[in-house]
């Protein structure tokens, strides 16, 4: 098992994960809406295909952040 604090830029909290579990099943999991958000594992930037590895598959052995950074809508009126 591995440490994930998961969540998004407002809200966080602390899971125990199997390191073969892939992103995508732990962040719908925790109800984290990743379809409006960029994800980031341990601060950095998840690459297209990235949500459907495992733990494992990415390096993560003991804990990790796995963090979606609410995209924040910056239109004006022209």
């Amino acid at each position: 098992m591995i440490q994930v604090t998961i969540g998004t830029n407002t809200n966080r909290t602390k899971v125990n994960v199997d390191p073969n579990r892939t992103l995508r099943s732990v962040l719908e999991e925790n109800e984290v809406n990743y379809s409006v958000a960029a994800v980031h594992l341990d601060g950095v930037s998840l690459k297209p295909g990235d949500l459907d590895k495992t733990f494992t598959d990415l390096g993560i052995a003991e804990s990790c952040y796995l963090i979606a950074v609410i995209k924040a809508d910056n239109s004006t009126v022209a």
